[in-house]
C-alpha cells in the first residue's frame, strides 16, 4: 500500500491536520533527536504543506518554500517520517512527492536544503549533491545540499 498525498497551503490546513504535523514534528525533531528548538518558527504560514498518509494515519511530512524566502533557491525542510512507518521506506516517496510540487507550484527546479549530515546519502539518491562543510544546526551535524 503506499501513501496518499495532500498538499496544503497554511490556510487550508484543518485544525486536526496543523496538531497531527506539528505532533509528528515534535515527536521526531524535539523527543526523538533530543533536541530543545523552537519547531513553531513562524515559518509555517509561509510554506506549502505535504502530508502523506498511510491507511489514514499521517505518516511523512514536508514543508515547502519558495525561493528567496529560505534561501536563494526553492527549499524542502522539515522532512519526517513517523517512526512508526520508517521500515516501509516513505522518505523516498516523501521526497519525489516534494520535489514534484517545487515544480508545480513554484515553477522551479533549483532546490537547497539544509540536510542533517547522517542522511547525506538518502538525499544524493535524490539528486541533491553536497555543497557546504558540516554545520552546527540547534546542535546536530546538518550540511547544505542542492538540487538542479
Amino acid at each position: 500500500m503506499e501513501l496518499k498525498f495532500e498538499i496544503k497551503r497554511f490556510n487550508e490546513l484543518s485544525t486536526v491536520e496543523l496538531y497531527n504535523l506539528l505532533q509528528l514534528r515534535s515527536e521526531v525533531f524535539v523527543v526523538e533527536q533530543n533536541c530543545v528548538y523552537q519547531d513553531i518558527d513562524a515559518k509555517d504560514e509561509k510554506a506549502l504543506h505535504v502530508l502523506g498518509y498511510y491507511q489514514g494515519d499521517l505518516a511523512a511530512y514536508a514543508r515547502l518554500f519558495n525561493k528567496g524566502y529560505y534561501f536563494d533557491e526553492t527549499s524542502i525542510g522539515r522532512v519526517v517520517v513517523s517512526p512508526k512507518y520508517r521500515d516501509k521506506k516513505f522518505g523516498h516517496d516523501l521526497m519525489k512527492t516534494a520535489i514534484e510540487a517545487i515544480s508545480e507550484f513554484y515553477n522551479e527546479k533549483e532546490i537547497t536544503i539544509s540536510a542533517q549530515e547522517y542522511l547525506q546519502k538518502f538525499y544524493e539518491s535524490h539528486g541533491f549533491v553536497k555543497t557546504s562543510e558540516m554545520y552546527l544546526e540547534d546542535e546536530i551535524p546538518h550540511i547544505r545540499m542542492r538540487r538542479s
